[in-house]
Order: structure tokens, then sequence, then C-alpha cells
């Protein structure tokens, strides 16, 4: 498990390191001059200087991502054009919304779409086993964003059962959970579909092994061999998919955070890519890229552990 551990380890900080370079590489691979991108046409001589000083754009190449690549391993992501303010404070204040909104929206994904994916398998070609694929289908098709729109349309706008833009009152629990209600709702959507048909497909490749048909022969109740045994060994790349979705959300969110009108770090990235403001976008993606594999790490690693095979494999 330790040289597993360490092999993913490399492989991430690998990964950081590309995305750090690519990051870097982008301002200066944006056709004109970087300072005048960062701060618009109408910015002064004397700040374009000041920026191109700060920025150390009058180095060679190679110091100015040895500069960046040393000030990013230190938590220094730059400050903000505008404020000045650090970015890495910027970034952080937003993401608690973020994170809030993509768990939200995944616990209800899985609570509903594992069961049913469950179900389906234990019943076969049955009626629900076909509303379940409709449903699965149906939930994947539809884009995330005009499941934000309709829900803001018809149980904001229209009912007025739930509030329709915000985060809530600072400190008013209740009022923020009803605030992230619609959000989740519109962004865990499709994967419910996704969680089922992965279950399902899962879960009738184990049922047919040999152990399974073991432990029917010596007479286990049928509720026992599903959700012990073979429900142990199909949720492995279930586990697998939910980090992959975790993460995946994190991107995915910015669509219900710019409808809604909710703070969080895909409306940060829409906002500072309007107003130009490049060091925030910079250290947003940074930021949530490294999430991202954190993330994506931890799901390996809870596979790897509960699955000898896996790491065994490597």
């Amino acid at each position: 498990m330790l040289s597993y551990l360490l092999k993913r380890l490399g492989l991430a900080l690998a990964i950081v390191v590309a995305v750090v370079l690519v990051l870097f590489s982008l301002l200066h691979l944006i056709p004109g001059d970087p300072a005048t991108i960062a701060l618009g046409p109408r910015a002064t001589p004397e700040a374009v200087q000041r920026y191109i000083e700060k920025m150390h754009l009058d180095e060679p190449v190679l110091t100015q991502f040895l500069i960046y690549l040393r000030n990013v391993a230190q938590g220094d992501l730059g400050a903000d054009v505008f404020s000045n303010r650090s970015v890495t404070a910027i970034v952080m204040g937003q993401l608690d919304f973020t994170v809030a909104l993509v768990t939200a929206s995944l616990s209800w994904a899985i609570l509903l779409g594992v069961p049913l994916g469950c179900l389906s398998a234990l019943r076969p070609n049955t009626l629900l086993d076909r509303l379940t694929g409709i449903l699965s289908v149906g939930t994947i098709a539809v884009p995330s964003f005009l499941v934000s729109i309709w829900s803001l349309l018809v149980f904001a706008i229209t009912l007025r059962w739930l509030p329709a833009i915000g985060a809530g009152e600072p400190g008013d629990i209740g009022d923020q959970i009803l605030h992230l209600i619609l959000p989740a709702f519109a962004v865990g959507l499709g994967w419910v579909g996704y969680l089922a048909r992965m279950v399902r497909a899962s879960m009738l490749e184990v049922l047919g092994e040999n152990y399974i048909r073991a432990a029917r022969a010596f007479g286990l109740p049928p509720g026992r061999i599903a959700y012990r045994y073979a429900l142990r060994v199909a949720i492995l790349p279930t586990i697998t998919l939910i980090g992959m979705g975790f993460s995946g959300l994190l991107s995915g969110a910015v669509f219900a955070e710019v409808i809604f009108a909710r703070p969080g770090v895909g409306k940060l990235i829409y906002d500072t890519v309007m107003n130009r403001n490049f060091p925030v976008v910079q250290g947003a993606v940074l930021i949530t890229t490294s999430l991202y594999i954190v993330i994506t790490l931890v799901a390996d690693l809870l596979v790897a552990w509960l699955d000898p095979r896996v790491r065994e494999s490597l």
C-alpha cells in the first residue's frame, strides 16, 4: 500500500507542476503585451511599468517561471489587479460555497442513484428496471444549465417555494440550506443517472460470480447476499466515479452559480475572465485543479485499500 501511495503522490505532484506550467504559459501565449492584456488598453504607462516590475516580466521567461513556481510553492498566487488583495484569500473565500454546493449535489445523487441501481440489478428486465433506465438516460441527457433555468422558473418564480438567488444570510444555517436546495438539485440531477447505471452494471457483473452462486447454494438470504457481499465489490467502480464526479462538479457548478447569482469559485472565474483579471483566474484554476487532484487521489487510495488487486497490479 505504501508503494502504491508513493506512486500516486508522485503522479499527483507531476500533474500539479504541469498545471502550473500551463497556467504560467497562458499569459505569454496570448497575442499582445501581457501587462496591457492584464490591465486593459486604458492603463497608464506608469501602471504598466509597475505591473511589469511586480510580475517580473522584464526577466527571462525561465526566470519568470521559476519565480512563479517558488511563489506557488509558498502559497503566494499573486494579487488582484484591481484591489491588490491576495489571490489566495479571494479564492479561498469563495471555495467554501462551491464545496458546499458540490457536496450537497453529489450527496443527494448518491442517496438516490445507488439504491436505484441496486434495485434495478436485483430485478432485471422488470418494470422497475425499465423505469430506472429511462430515468437514468433522461437525467444524463438534460444539461445542468437547463435544469438550473427551469428549476429557477418553476420552483422559485412561479411556485415561490424556494429562494431564487444568493447563498442565504451569513450565520443562518436554515436560510443557507434553503438557498442551497435548487442549485444542488440542478447540479446533482445528471449524476443520479450516472450512478444508477454504474451500480446496476457492476451489480449484474458481480451477481454472476462464483462466490455469489456459492452463497446462494448455502441458502443465505438474498438481501444479505446482495448488500453484504455483492454490493461491497460492485461499489468499487462507483467510488472512483464519485471521486471523479466530485472533482468534475467543481467546474460544472459554474452554471448554477451564475444562474442563481450564488458566490463560488465558478462564478469568481466567470467574473474575473470578464474583467480580464488574469492573476485571480490563474489562482482559482490552480486551486480547483489541485483540489480535483487531491479528491481523485483519495478515491483511488480508498479503492486500493478496499481491493488489494488494484495496488498489486502496479
